[in-house]
């Protein structure tokens, strides 16, 4: 096939993900577009394959006391402690914003123990989301504070819990922070997860030399943004390997190079998160890219090119 011919390959970018159909394979990452409001000045909400809003619990939660954010060299670091107003608030103005626009909804879950995701998973059973996007990076307070994420049999057990009481698709939400992402990916998938995406932000710290103290209250928190991007293709491309079900990639995403680097080691669809916040039109500039890419490579699909690089 000629440059002239692959120039006019027509791009077909919709995608299915777990029997929803995305018009393209761009959302965002939870936590870092509010529930859509905030950037709906900014970005065409209708443009997007989904908007996956912040993460909601069965109550509000309060979050980490402040400082909660801070600046790293390529990226950024949080610990904002998953503040979220509830999810009654969400059911009663959130979905309904997002509804307004032909996008897909994915809510994000999170909880302090199994009874906590499950009752939150529950209340959305009627309401018009989409896809339900389950954090298992949050503390298990009855296994002393460890992450679901952490331990292959607490994921897999979220994951069954879960899936008994949901109505729509659930994407199980990967931590970086495990000795093998592929163990942990089958594991969801034994535990009947629709989906899994990945990855969440690696754990790190943030010393004041001048103040000589914790930058962060919470002395930890999460790094995400372009210099955790080689470490998140990595893990997309062995969870990928391990599972039959499809992968939405995250980590450092900031432009459609980055987000064809991840289709290509095996992600089905990707989500845009840390690049929000400094580049609010970045979530179009990733479909117009990956459109481009297409047409001018002669893929007419995007499962063609799909974990193409193995």
């Amino acid at each position: 096939m000629g440059i002239e011919e692959k120039a006019g390959t027509e791009a077909d970018l919709r995608v299915r993900i777990a029997g929803v159909e995305w018009k393209n394979p761009v959302t965002v990452a939870s936590g870092t577009f509010g529930s859509g409001a905030e950037f709906s000045e900014f970005v065409d909400l209708s443009r997007l394959g989904a908007v996956t809003t912040k993460g909601v619990a069965n109550v509000p939660w309060a979050g980490n006391p402040t400082p909660r954010v801070a600046e790293t060299y390529g990226g950024m670091m949080n610990a904002v402690g998953l503040q979220n107003p509830g999810i009654e608030m969400l059911c009663e103005r959130d979905i309904p914003f997002l509804k307004k626009y032909d996008t897909k909804i994915i809510v994000n879950v999170c909880g302090k123990s199994e009874e906590d995701y499950c009752r939150v998973v529950e209340r959305l059973a009627g309401e018009p989301a989409d896809m339900l996007e389950i954090n298992i990076s949050c503390p298990n307070v009855k296994e002393g504070g460890i992450a679901f994420g952490q331990d292959p049999r607490a994921a897999e057990r979220i994951t069954k819990a879960v899936k008994r009481h949901a109505r729509q698709p659930v994407i199980m939400k990967l931590s970086p922070n495990v000795t093998s992402i592929a163990d942990m990916a089958k594991a969801v998938e034994s535990g009947g997860a629709d989906a899994v995406s990945l990855i969440n932000t690696l754990t790190g710290m943030k010393i004041d030399i001048n103040r000589r103290k914790f930058v962060l209250a919470n002395k930890t928190g999460g790094v995400s943004g372009p210099a955790i991007h080689p470490i998140a293709v990595r893990m997309v491309y062995e969870a990928a390997g391990a599972v039959k079900i499809p992968v939405i990639g995250m980590g450092g995403i900031q432009s459609a190079e980055d987000a064809i680097e991840m289709i290509l080691a095996g992600a089905d669809a990707v989500s845009v998160g840390t690049a929000n916040f400094y580049n609010p039109a970045v979530t179009m500039e990733v479909v117009e890219g990956i459109e481009r890419y297409m047409k001018e490579n002669g893929f007419k699909t995007v499962p063609e090119m799909t974990g193409l690089v193995r």
